[in-house]
Formats: C-alpha cells, sequence, structure tokens
C-alpha cells in the first residue's frame, strides 16, 4: 500500500516520507510515482520567494523522470526486475521529500520563515536530488523497455543531478542579510529606514496588509507549536520575525486594504463568556485542564496524554459516552486549545501540572526577544501619534491595529497603553461612524484586560463613555463588546464599586440580558458576575429585576454557557436573604432540579444548582425546604448522588442540605405522615 503523498497536517519543513510496502506491484508502484511525478511539476507554474534556482533544477529533473515513467506505463503492464522495483522504491521516497520541500516553499504565510531557513532548505534538496542521482545510477536501465531516447535522458539526468551546484542562492543570502540588520537596529532602538525594509518584502513580494498578516498568523502558529514541543532555540529569532511583521503591516501597509476579524472575535468574545464554565476545558479522565485537546470518533474530546492511556490498556469504548470507538485516531482539536490558553492567560489560570502550557500562557507576558520587543514599541508609538493627529480614516485605522495587537498578546497591551492609546480611543467611542466606534471598544476590551489598561481607561473617565456604548452603540456588537469590557474592569475591587454606582450601568447590563443576542446575554451576565463580588451590588442587581429574567433564561434558552453563567449570578443571588426571597417568588425550583436531573449537565452547573437550593433553604426556612419535601421527591437520590461524584464544594453543599432536610423532616408535624422521602433513606452525612 502506497499512502498519500498530501499530507494536510504535516508540520513545516518535516518531511514524514515512507518507503512503499515491500509487496506493492510494480503496476501500483508505478501508478504512484507518476501521480507523485505530476504533482512535483504542477508547481512549475507556482512563484517560489526562495530556492528559485534550486526548485527550477529539481523540477526540470522530475519532469524528465514523468516522461520516463509514462513511457513505461504506456508500454503495457511493466515487467521490472527486483533491483528495478528497489530503485524505484528508493526514487519514490526521494520524490516524496522533493514535494514536501515544495509545498513549504510555496506555503502560504510562510515566506519569511521559509528566507530565514534558506540553507537547510538548500540542503534538503541537495540531498534529495543527490539520492535521485545515486539511485539512477544503479538503475538496470537497460532492462527496462523504453525508447533510447528516454534512455538518454535518463543518464544525463542522472550527471546533472551529480554535477549540479545545489548550494543556498545568493540572492536568498543577500535577502537574509537584509532581514538580519533590520532585526539587528530594532535591538539596538533603532526604527529602521523604509528604504531599508521595502527591498526584503518586495523580493518575497510581501505587498499586501493581507499578506503580512498571512505572514503573522503563520509565525505565531509555529512559537506555539514549538513552545508544546518544547524546543525553546529558535523562539527568539521567531519572536523578532514577528516583530518585524507587525512593524511592517501597520506602518508600511498603513493605507492598504485591511483583513476583518471574524464573527467569533466580533460578536461572542469567548474568551469573556467561557470564563464562568471552565468545565468545559477539563478532560472528562483526568478532570484538569486539557493541555492538548483531542477528539475522538464519537465527537467527544480529552487530553491526549489521557486518552492515550485509556486506550494503551485496551480500552475501545468512549469513556464519556460509552459508545465503541469506530477508530482510534486521535484528531487535534486545534480551536479549543486555543481557548484553553487565551482563557489561562487572561485569567490568570495556573497549570502547575503541565510545564508545557505553563511557558505557553506565560510566553506573551515579555516580549520574545530584545529586537520583537522594540518592534512593538516603535509600532505603539506610530499608533498612538495616529490616534491622536490622524485624520477619521488614520485614526480608524490606528484603532484596528490596537485591537488586533492587544487580541492575545499581554507584551502588546501593556506598550500600547504605556504609549498613551487608551483616551483618544476614549474619544472614538462616541464616533458616530458603527466602524470607528466597533474598532474603538474593541481596543477598548483588549487593553482593559491588563492591569495597566484597566487604570488607564478608569483614570480617564472611560465609565461613562463605555456605558453610553452599552445603552445606545451603533451596532448591537459594540453593545455586547462594551458589556465585556465591564465585565474585565469589575476585575478590580474598587472598580466593582465604581461601576455599581455608576448610574443606569447595571440596568442597562440587564436590559441587554433581557433583549439582546445570546453573545450580548452572555457577555452581560459574567458583567453582573464580576459586579457581584462587591457586596454593595446585590441590592442594585435584584433592583433591576435581573432575577425573573435569569429564570426565563433557565427555562427558555437553550445555549449552555449562557445557563451555566445564569445560574451562577443566582447562586451569587441567593448568598442574601434578598436574593433568595426574590428568587423563590419566580418559582425556579422545578427548573432548578431538573437541571439537576440531567446525565449531561456539567458538574460546575451542578454546584451552582445545589447552591441555589441550599441558600434558599437557609434564608426563606420552611417555605422552600416545605416546597422541597412535598413537590419534589426527585431530589434526595440527587443530592446522595453529588455527595459521591459531584465536585468537592459540590459535595459539601450536597451534605449541608440533605442534613437541612432531614431535621426539617424530623421537627414537621406533617412530615412524619407526608414526607415525599422514606425514612429509612436518611443517613448520618458527615
Amino acid at each position: 500500500m502506497i499512502q498519500k503523498h498530501d499530507r494536510s497536517d504535516r508540520r513545516f519543513l518535516t518531511f514524514p516520507a515512507v518507503h512503499p510496502c515491500s509487496a506493492v506491484s510494480p503496476a501500483t508502484l508505478l501508478d504512484s510515482l507518476i501521480t507523485l511525478s505530476r504533482s512535483i511539476c504542477s508547481y512549475q507554474s507556482k512563484f517560489f520567494p526562495t530556492q528559485r534556482k534550486i526548485a527550477r533544477e529539481a523540477l526540470r529533473q522530475v519532469a524528465i523522470l514523468l516522461i520516463f515513467f509514462e513511457e513505461i506505463q504506456e508500454r503495457g503492464r511493466p515487467n521490472l526486475s527486483y533491483s528495478a522495483v528497489l530503485c524505484f522504491s528508493e526514487l519514490h521516497l526521494a520524490l516524496q521529500k522533493v514535494l514536501f520541500l515544495l509545498q513549504d516553499c510555496t506555503k502560504e504565510g510562510a515566506r519569511l520563515r521559509a528566507l530565514t531557513k534558506a540553507g537547510f532548505i538548500a540542503t534538503q534538496f541537495r540531498v534529495s536530488i543527490r539520492t535521485v542521482a545515486t539511485v539512477l545510477d544503479v538503475l538496470p536501465l537497460r532492462t527496462i523497455d523504453v525508447s533510447c531516447e528516454v534512455k538518454e535522458l535518463i543518464e544525463l539526468v542522472a550527471k546533472q543531478a551529480r554535477k549540479a551546484k545545489l548550494e543556498i542562492d545568493p540572492d536568498d543570502e543577500t535577502a537574509m542579510n537584509r532581514v538580519t540588520s533590520i532585526l539587528d537596529g530594532f535591538g539596538n532602538r533603532l526604527e529602521p529606514d523604509r528604504r531599508s525594509v521595502e527591498p526584503v518584502l518586495d523580493y518575497l513580494e510581501i505587498r499586501s496588509w493581507n499578506e503580512c498578516q498571512s505572514e503573522i498568523r503563520f509565525l505565531d502558529d509555529e512559537i506555539s507549536l514549538q513552545y508544546l514541543d518544547g524546543n525553546e532555540r529558535e523562539l527568539p529569532l521567531l519572536s523578532s520575525l514577528v516583530g518585524f511583521m507587525c512593524y511592517c503591516r501597520g506602518v508600511l501597509f498603513e493605507t492598504e486594504a485591511y483583513g476583518t476579524f471574524d464573527q467569533t472575535d466580533r460578536m461572542c468574545n469567548l474568551e469573556t463568556i467561557r470564563f464562568l464554565n471552565p468545565e468545559d476545558f477539563r478532560c472528562p479522565i483526568s478532570l484538569e485542564l486539557m493541555t492538548d485537546p483531542v477528539t475522538v470518533s464519537t465527537g467527544q474530546t480529552y487530553d491526549r496524554a489521557s486518552i492515550q492511556k485509556w486506550l494503551q490498556a485496551g480500552n475501545l469504548l468512549c469513556p464519556k459516552t460509552g459508545e465503541i470507538l469506530s477508530n482510534t485516531e486521535l484528531v487535534p482539536n486545534s480551536a479549543l486549545r486555543k481557548l484553553i490558553q487565551q482563557f489561562c492567560v487572561d485569567n490568570g489560570v495556573s497549570l502547575s501540572k503541565s510545564r508545557k502550557m505553563n511557558r505557553d500562557i506565560t510566553r506573551t507576558i515579555v516580549a520574545g526577544s530584545p529586537s520583537a520587543a522594540e518592534a512593538i514599541k516603535f509600532l505603539s508609538e506610530f499608533i498612538s501619534n495616529r490616534l491622536y493627529f490622524g485624520t477619521e480614516e488614520q485614526k480608524n485605522r490606528a484603532a484596528y491595529e490596537t485591537r488586533l495587537l492587544a487580541k492575545s498578546n499581554i507584551f502588546n497591551r501593556s506598550c500600547l497603553v504605556e504609549s498613551g492609546t487608551v483616551p483618544p480611543l476614549l474619544n472614538l467611542v462616541n464616533s458616530t461612524d458603527p466602524s470607528v466606534q466597533e474598532n474603538s471598544i474593541s481596543a477598548l476590551l483588549k487593553l482593559s484586560k491588563h492591569s495597566s489598561g484597566k487604570k488607564a481607561i478608569v483614570e480617564n473617565g472611560g465609565l461613562k463613555p463605555i456605558l453610553r456604548v452599552l445603552k445606545n452603540g451603533l451596532k448591537l456588537e459594540n453593545r455586547q463588546i462594551s458589556a465585556a469590557t465591564f465585565f474585565y474592569l469589575s476585575s478590580v475591587h474598587e472598580y466593582r464599586k465604581l461601576i455599581g454606582s455608576t448610574p443606569g450601568a447595571i440596568q442597562a447590563l440587564a436590559d441587554l440580558i433581557k433583549d439582546g443576542t445570546n453573545c450580548g446575554k452572555k457577555n452581560a451576565v459574567v458583567a453582573i458576575f464580576g459586579l457581584l463580588l462587591h457586596h454593595s451590588n446585590h441590592q442594585r442587581v435584584l433592583s433591576a429585576g435581573l432575577v425573573p429574567i435569569l429564570v426565563n433564561i433557565l427555562s427558555s434558552s437553550n445555549v449552555d454557557d449562557l445557563v451555566t453563567d445564569s445560574l451562577a449570578v443566582l447562586a451569587t443571588l441567593a448568598e442574601s436573604v434578598e436574593g433568595s426571597v426574590s428568587i423563590l417568588q419566580t418559582s425556579p425550583l422545578p427548573i432548578v432540579i431538573s437541571t439537576l436531573q440531567y446525565s449531561s449537565t456539567s458538574r460546575g452547573r451542578k454546584e451552582y444548582c445545589v447552591s441555589i437550593l441550599l441558600y434558599l433553604c437557609k434564608n426563606c426556612g420552611g417555605d422552600a425546604m416545605s416546597d422541597l419535601a412535598r413537590n419534589h421527591p426527585s431530589l434526595m437520590p440527587l443530592l446522595f448522588s453529588l455527595t459521591a461524584d459531584g465536585t468537592s464544594h459540590a459535595s459539601k453543599k450536597a451534605r449541608s442540605l440533605i442534613r437541612m432536610l432531614h431535621e426539617f423532616q424530623e421537627t414537621s408535624s406533617s412530615g412524619l405522615k407526608n414526607s415525599a422521602v422514606p425514612q429509612e433513606r436518611f443517613i448520618h452525612i458527615r
């Protein structure tokens, strides 16, 4: 069997070439060689930003080999000797590596990286082409039925492959030296002259904002992969290249058309709305935050190390669903991995059991290299200048760049705040242009995740303009982003009180929960949760009429995160007598107990449910306990189950609630006759 040549999951500059099966038939091997050669020849029309000469030589040689293979096939069933089959197998292996090299040299976004690896790539080409020459030298050509002309061509290819000068292209070397000079200049706090940067970009044909952004995305992915591998040797260079490309994107391509944020980033701010429900990030096997989430054939996701141990033990069932796995393939869930990393970065979560992840979540606190640090500082100063003194379009563009730079990098946020971007951004949120307002409020959201950003926003009077957007944003997305910004600001103790006492702030959040989209509701709910961490805001939240709105979400919403976060807020409100009374008046008990009954309910959600029930019984006494005892006979088994299977907090609360209900039954005059819970089920809970 011969594996597919296109490996879409292959890492950059890795060469997972495999030998054809020893039992492969000559006809099958020949077919695969023809397919492989045609794939290589298809690169003749593609642009090579680097390795132009050596790639052209490789393509010319493979084109001749393709003629050779096709003629053998055209002459009927190939009758190849054992020696010829061995040679063809070696050719197949060498050509796979050539194809991988061509793919990497033309890979979107990898132009700058390929330039810095030009020496390594040239060496790999040289090894592969020399291998072809060696194989052709020993190939029993006289035993193969092809024309004399084709045999002469093959002999010529072998000779040229032996003698070809397959060294690094001098033009590549010149471009590499220019890049090194620019990076050294950044490291010495020297801003590069435009005339020194443009030749490099022209050579690589990076001529637009989007092409520059593509390079940054690729380099960021390479950095993440190297952190996960524990290979940090090239991280300073990769970080420097990212800083260089960010500088070029923001300064050199300022007037170019630029891309847009995707719907997820614009509307939902997933790193915010997931904050209250980290259970989704835990492996169902280890119950720890996943460092390398993978998905199995049933669609369930586990941490790679945990599921591999499970499979190696001979288990062929999905641990969570019990279904038989149709295969043992583990598909990386890169989207979830990025969400977990972002969650940890933004919320200061430390994964002490995962050294690799610890490096990953803390790596952006400082720049990856001195060159990267200075490049971002120069860019931040440029952006700040544009925000203050630019035209309306330049200000909008600078707000967008701020939003992009601060999205997932702590060091970038600190540089942008220090360069003074917050005050002009606060002015821009008052714009009558929906796009300007969106970019400025989004940029403020990203900066509010940094401690200095929070301080700058509040000290520059930012609460009122953000509140205006929350109430009357030109786009619904802008209102949602404002709610998320309030959530991050509420992480500072004194700001919780300040926001809560700002007239109309809590009511505006309640209105968004009532009338917004699911994303808007999620952002507003977590903002309320943050404000409730200051006790003085409890009464304000109750006065805003939030309890019935949240109970309605529990009964009507099918969005798991929103339901979980609503339960978290209700559980917090229930801690006070006023909150418990308000909740009990909305008759939530059937909904809360029904939520507990679902086997698919997360452990975190069950904990919130039992918290609500416990505080209702504590604060409302007989009214709540009588309702539970008479109308909900299924509750006690659920509580017993939680004592064994719930989180540590849920288990403790379930025990407390069992004791309270037990005591109520024993002291109630009607409990002995009408109790829905048989007496023999009561046990002593410590």
